[in-house]
């Protein structure tokens, strides 16, 4: 995807009414240090659009970045580690529940967890609650940059294990240094979210 235009088009804090779009929509979850607002910049080809920040937890409200006229990226709140009450924590949550429940145009979900160590009880309890919520995550494994290449697959396979993943979900690990990724993830959204359904279906 060449990203010529992003503009963020709408801020939801936790009264805010959630937009009613008619672009598909691709939500980013993860928690608050694995490096949610690099990756979307990287996505997006943008340096600092997405604000990144060394204190865990920036991310307080939900973000919509309209990509291309063609979709939007949505931004959720980063869970854990994030230096704010447990009232605030659970007022967020029931902010991305409401969005899980409301948005007619999500279309993926993606989730980030640190490719360096086996998913947390946090990154756990994520995955089953947005799989309860009616959705199966796709897996974006961050800070690839971090392992050497033969520490990879091995890597990969502890997420899948740890998270005890639907089969058949992909894993798609990431780099926000050599943006190594970049183009894999791209080219799944595309044919996930930009390709007309019957040309999916007359390909399987």
């Amino acid at each position: 995807m060449n990203v010529t235009k992003v503009n963020l088009e709408t801020v939801c804090g936790i009264t805010s009414k959630l937009p009613d779009n008619s672009m598909p929509e691709i939500a980013f979850a993860g928690k608050s240090n694995v490096g949610k607002s690099s990756l979307i910049n990287g996505l997006m080809n943008r340096k600092a659009y997405a604000r990144t920040s060394q204190q865990p937890g920036k991310t307080q409200t939900i973000n919509y970045y309209n990509i291309n006229e063609l979709l939007y990226f949505v931004d959720l709140p980063g869970y854990g580690y994030a230096k704010v009450s447990k009232e605030m924590q659970a007022k967020w949550g029931k902010l991305i529940e409401r969005y899980l429940h409301t948005s007619k145009q999500l279309r993926i979900v993606f989730l980030l967890v640190d490719i360096r160590h086996d998913p947390s009880a946090n990154d756990k309890l994520m995955y089953d609650w947005i799989v309860n919520n009616g959705f199966n995550p796709v897996i974006i494994a961050t800070k690839l940059d971090k392992l050497k290449r033969s520490q990879v697959q091995k890597h990969v396979k502890a997420i899948r294990t740890g998270l005890n993943l639907v089969e058949g979900t992909p894993i798609f690990p990431y780099s926000a240094l050599t943006k190594q990724g970049r183009d894999e993830i791209w080219e799944f959204i595309e044919e996930y979210v930009l390709t007309p359904e019957e040309e999916i279906t007359e390909e399987s």
